[in-house]
């Protein structure tokens, strides 16, 4: 099986993200038998902490916890991406598209960019490149992806991004909905202040950008279709949604572009639903799109979760084959 859209990284750092990380480095180490509670218990921590911190994420002993997970978990294929907006190269691109204004949407989202924005592209690619011969006698092919937020007018700037690195794939997604990070947190509040009919008019702008990307054709493959229900405020109009649902199925298969099937809002955020949907999914199953499976992990630990169940799903609805890439070439293996 495989796990195609893995992360190594995501700030904004604070102390919950130190204890996350710590709760990824104790999942491989059983803390040499030390008490917890303990000074001593805090001290390792603190120590391995501050080993993470100073090595960073793309070091080869970060980056084998994610090897020993895949192994444990039998996986022939993973992909380890990150989010475009990580990448110090790319800040003029994110300026110029996200809402940053000197307001209460403006400041938070200038305070997370500042936070999370933080590497370099070369490092990143030079990191995963480097593993992957070290992968492959592992019995395990790693990939080098990378997850592009797309912006409406911003095809031919986010080109100029991309090219000239050896990507494996590009994943396109849609994080932001005229410039308002929708999934960020702090700006959760905006949902609470919207009546039926301005949520149903933010989710037709959300999915009309989707279809954008998705007709831009510059994607190998794109994420999490329908994410805008990240906290759970969902549209109930079932004509509405299933029009979108077909139109983006239909651009899918147009353009060829694959999608997956992503966990990452089962299991982290409020919805506790896979994208897309059962309905979409449903929908999309019946236009024959293309599909790969994702954890959408942010941690060693998470990777490979419910990759394999959602590849028995997929299965479930007589799918039988998945797809994954090569160079941005495209191969079907059977599940």
């Amino acid at each position: 099986m495989i796990d195609y859209h893995v992360h190594l990284e995501e700030g904004p750092y604070s102390f919950r993200w130190l204890e996350r990380t710590s709760q990824a480095i104790r999942f491989f180490n059983e803390d040499e038998g030390i008490a917890k509670g303990s000074k001593a218990f805090i001290e390792l921590q603190m120590q391995q902490l501050s080993k993470r911190l100073q090595n960073g994420c793309f070091s080869e002993e970060w980056l084998d916890l994610y090897l020993q997970q895949a192994k444990q978990l039998g996986l022939r294929e993973v992909g380890i991406v990150d989010h475009l907006y990580r990448f110090k190269e790319t800040r003029a691109y994110f300026e110029r598209y996200m809402q940053l204004d000197d307001n209460e949407v403006g400041r938070a989202q200038r305070y997370w960019l500042d936070r999370v924005m933080t590497e370099n592209m070369d490092d990143f690619v030079s990191a995963i490149n480097q593993a992957k011969e070290k992968w492959s006698h592992h019995g395990i092919s790693l990939k080098l992806g990378i997850e592009a937020d797309y912006f409406v007018g911003g095809e031919e700037e986010l080109a100029a991004l991309l090219e000239g690195y050896p990507w494996d794939y590009v994943i396109g997604s849609v994080h932001f909905v005229d410039g308002w990070g929708f999934d960020n947190p702090q700006t959760q509040y905006i949902f609470e202040d919207m009546d039926d009919a301005t949520l149903q008019g933010n989710f037709a702008r959300f999915f009309a950008t989707v279809e954008k990307m998705i007709l831009s054709n510059m994607f190998d493959f794109v994420a999490h279709l329908d994410n805008f229900k990240v906290f759970d405020y969902q549209v109930e109009d079932t004509v509405f949604l299933d029009t979108w649902y077909e139109r983006i199925a239909k651009a899918l298969v147009t353009t060829q572009t694959a999608t997956e099937i992503n966990a990452g809002l089962y299991y982290r955020y409020p919805v506790k639903e896979m994208c897309p949907g059962p309905r979409f999914l449903q929908i999309l199953i019946d236009h024959d799109v293309a599909f790969t499976v994702s954890s959408d992990a942010h941690f060693p630990d998470d990777l490979g979760k419910y990759t394999f169940a959602n590849a028995n799903l997929l299965k479930s609805f007589g799918v039988q084959s998945i797809v994954v890439f090569e160079q941005r070439m495209r191969k079907v293996i059977e599940i």
